[in-house]
Parts: structure tokens; sequence; C-alpha cells
């Protein structure tokens, strides 16, 4: 597996050089929304082996809210444009953790487990991080609140609401659902449905998904991807 490890160490380096070079996040709610966007396309065009698919994601991102909504209502990145600044941000934390991750599953038992293979590609990891809160585009609104100012007159404040209207299969699954149907290739790809499907770890699972919720812990993406959001979102609130 040498061979697939040289691989994603070189493709994982080309992809966070991408995200440096781009300078579109400089601080905290400091950042340039156009770079941003360039920034994804360009890691996009990049990693992903299908030229369709490839296109397929930026017309959704384009087509879509994803660069103007907002990641929460009131945790992390609960501003506009938070969700495409947050999922950057995981998809940098994913990048950054990749590959000690792959060689620590490689050193376990599991790696010696016949019919195993290599944990993850670079494209995995871009793309799990990518989609992983696809449920939240199209997803929020903003109503006015009236609130006192620090003089102590009234003044609306703006806030985001989840829309009323909205049906969701569950966080992950939701996510998980857009993400076939942007880049339908990653049907074939099982650990990436469970990682994105999985992101949440147990915040997001009925009674009976639990039960058997440490097996999908064996898939070492899902573990990356849990990582990477949960770091992005407490480490690197932008």
């Amino acid at each position: 597996m040498k061979e697939e490890l040289d691989l994603l160490k070189s493709q994982i380096h080309s992809l966070i050089e991408i995200f440096e070079t781009s300078e579109c996040i400089r601080g905290p709610k400091n950042f340039d929304i156009s770079k941003v966007k360039e920034c994804y396309f360009k890691m996009a065009e990049f990693i992903m082996s299908d030229s369709g698919e490839c296109s397929s994601l930026k017309e959704y991102l384009t087509a879509t809210d994803f660069f103007k909504a907002p990641a929460s209502t009131k945790f992390h990145g609960n501003w506009d444009s938070g969700l495409c600044v947050h999922t950057l941000m995981v998809t940098l934390q994913a990048l950054r953790f990749a590959v000690p991750v792959a060689e620590s599953f490689l050193s376990s038992p599991l790696a010696s487990v016949p019919g195993s293979t290599f944990p993850y590609t670079a494209e995995d990891v871009f793309l799990s991080a990518v989609c992983h809160d696809f449920c939240k585009v199209g997803s929020y609104k903003v109503e006015f609140h009236n609130t006192k100012d620090i003089n102590g007159n009234w003044t609306k404040k703006p806030v985001f609401k989840v829309k009323p209207e909205m049906r969701n299969l569950g966080h992950g699954n939701e996510s998980v659902l857009i993400m076939l149907k942007t880049v339908p290739s990653m049907i074939n790809r099982r650990n990436v449905i469970e990682a994105v499907s999985r992101h949440m770890g147990f915040s997001d699972l009925s009674e009976l998904e639990r039960l058997n919720y440490s097996n999908f812990l064996q898939n070492p993406l899902v573990l990356l991807l849990q990582l990477a959001d949960q770091s992005a979102a407490a480490w690197w609130d932008y």
C-alpha cells in the first residue's frame, strides 16, 4: 500500500497548497468570498476524477445559497456565508489530518483483515468534507427580533431561523441524499457515504442506528470527518 500512501500524501499536499495560496480566509469573519469560491473550484478541478461530476458540483454550489447561507442558527458560523467558510475549514482540517489518520489505521490490526483496502483517497477526503453539511443548503431564513442596543433603545436585530416547511431525513442522511444527486458516482463509495452519514457521531442517530454504530468506526474516513468537523467548529469558528 506504499504507492497509495505516497499518492495520498502528494495529492493532500497539493490541495492544502491550493488553500494556502488562495489567501481566501485571513481570520474570524475576515474572508474574501470570491476567493473562497475560487478555492473550492480549484480544489475540485484538481482532485475530482470525473470532469462531468466536477462541473455538477460547481453548478450546485453556485446555483444554491451555499456561498451565502449560515452554518447554524446560533452556534458556529451563524452569520452570512458561514456555511461555505465552515465547510472549507472542515475540508482543510480533514486534509491536515488525512495522512496521520491513514498511517495510524494502516498500522492497526484492521488493516490486515482479509479484503481490507487502502482506507481512502484524497478525493474521498475532499468530497466527504465538502458534502458533509449539504443538508443546510436552503434551510435558513432571516427574521427580525426586537432587542435593545447598548443605549437601551429598541432596534430590530436579524436572526437566522430554520424554515418551518423544511423536511429532513436527518443531518447526515439528508446530506448523503444531496451528495448522491450531485456526485452520483459516490453511490459506489461506501466509505464516503458512511462518513457523511455519521459525521455527527451519536448526536444524529435513532435508537436503532446506535446499535451498530461501533461498526462504522472501523471506517477511518468516519473518524477523520468527525475530527475535522468538530475541530473546525471549536478551533476555527470562521
